[in-house]
């Protein structure tokens, strides 16, 4: 997990600034539309963005085990957010890979630093 906890902390922080600098690229690429006020762009800053940012910062700075397997339950978390969607508000195939990803991130972090 040397190697591993790091990379996907980066990972966490690339994709989270991607949210967090361009919202409405990320907006462009989930099907969501800006509405008559910003509130849309403020939330893919906020929950998209700056807070995976924030899961990965934390998790290098503090660096350990239990760091890591923290920014891993919010991705198992986020994964658990697409699977109620995938059940309430239909399937597509982006919705199961973007699942898939956070799964797999998230189980990898929590499996690979659970306390011993």
């Amino acid at each position: 997990m040397d190697f591993i906890n790091p990379a996907l902390a980066f990972i966490s922080i690339f994709l989270g600034l991607i949210g967090w600098i361009s919202p409405r690229y990320v907006m462009e690429s989930v099907d969501l539309k800006a509405g008559s006020t910003s509130m849309g762009a403020s939330e893919i800053r906020a929950a998209s963005g700056a807070m995976f940012v924030g899961l990965g910062v934390g998790a290098v700075l503090i660096g350990s085990p239990t760091a890591f397997a923290m920014m891993g339950a919010g991705w198992l978390c986020a994964g658990m957010g697409r699977a109620t969607s995938l059940i309430f508000d239909g399937q597509t195939q982006k919705k199961w890979v973007f699942m898939l990803v956070e799964v797999a991130v998230g189980g990898v972090l929590v499996a690979g630093n659970w306390p011993t």
